[in-house]
């Protein structure tokens, strides 16, 4: 009798570590589920790493590593490109701003700038470094393939701008400078005849089209990258005969208080050409019929 407590607490014992042994089991299963279902959730909101979760383990969290580690990068870097510009800044403060002082605090009360400079935004093509204009010098606005809407196009920024220089400023000199391997000219000589686009690129180098149409019939045998630049300097020529459908700018330039000038630079050879737009009989290079330039000078 005394051995039957024995083999009941023996098959007792076996069936509490089946037990134990099962639970074990599930509570691993219940584990490795919830992980699966967390790494599943996280890759749904996370589309980047949803083909990484699909991965062993450790080349997960290899990769995640790595992932966190270029994002260290490329944060450490902002703050180095700050600490160039800041001193840049302060020797533009040391050697520009306080060795001429008195300049600078004359340009503090009032602007008087005798040139408007109308430029692309390349980063290539800053016309204050390529052409050495000062502060208080020229008022500049920059935009893509220094384009000019005409008058009847309505407001933009750009004949806002215009208005500003030569209405208040009293500019004598209008220059509209573009440039070699112009992305925005490319575009524009890429765009079908008939293109409706929502892209605002295409909309905005649209202004150029009539340059684009004479390029086509005059360059259509030269190879794209020549048509190119051919538009490039014909859509200058374009963008002035443009600024003479703004009144006030047409006016003074033929009571010959207005000059307007037209600049290309190549910075493929550091070369820069200049013109300017003449309203007279006896000039010789053609813009339109009315209208022809004068004064051509290369400088290389």
């Amino acid at each position: 009798m005394a051995a039957k407590p024995l083999f009941h607490s023996s098959a007792a014992f076996q069936k509490t570590s089946d037990t134990s042994q099962i639970s074990s089991a599930q509570f691993r299963s219940s584990e490795v589920e919830q992980t699966h279902f967390r790494s599943s959730s996280f890759s749904k909101r996370n589309p980047a790493l949803r083909m990484k979760t699909s991965r062993d383990p450790m080349s997960l969290t290899q990769e995640i590593v790595d992932d966190k580690q270029k994002t260290a990068v490329l944060t450490e870097s902002v703050p180095d490109l700050f600490s160039e510009m800041k001193h840049r800044f302060l020797s533009f403060k040391k050697e520009k701003y306080l060795a001429d002082l008195e300049r600078f605090k004359a340009l503090a009360k009032a602007q008087a700038p005798k040139f408007m400079v109308i430029a692309c935004a390349d980063s290539r093509v800053c016309p204050s470094s390529v052409l050495g204009f000062e502060p208080g010098e020229a008022f500049v606005i920059r935009n893509v393939a220094n384009l000019v809407p005409p008058y009847e196009n309505g407001p933009t920024e750009v004949n806002a701008a215009l208005e500003f220089a030569v209405n208040s400023l009293n500019v004598e000199n209008i220059l509209v400078v573009g440039h070699s391997c112009c992305g925005g000219i490319r575009a524009l000589m890429s765009m079908e005849d008939e293109m409706n686009s929502s892209s605002f690129l295409h909309n905005w180098v649209a202004v150029g089209k009539t340059a684009r149409s004479k390029t086509k019939a005059v360059a259509s045998k030269l190879g794209f990258d020549l048509q190119c630049k051919h538009c490039e300097k014909e859509s200058i020529n374009r963008t002035l005969l443009n600024l003479l459908t703004y009144p006030w700018i047409k006016d003074k330039v033929a009571e010959r208080q207005l000059v307007i000038h037209g600049g290309y630079y190549d910075f493929t050879n550091c070369t820069f050409e200049k013109w300017s737009l003449d309203h007279g009989e006896d000039d010789n290079s053609s813009v339109d019929n009315q209208y022809s330039t004068k004064n051509h000078e290369f400088w290389s």
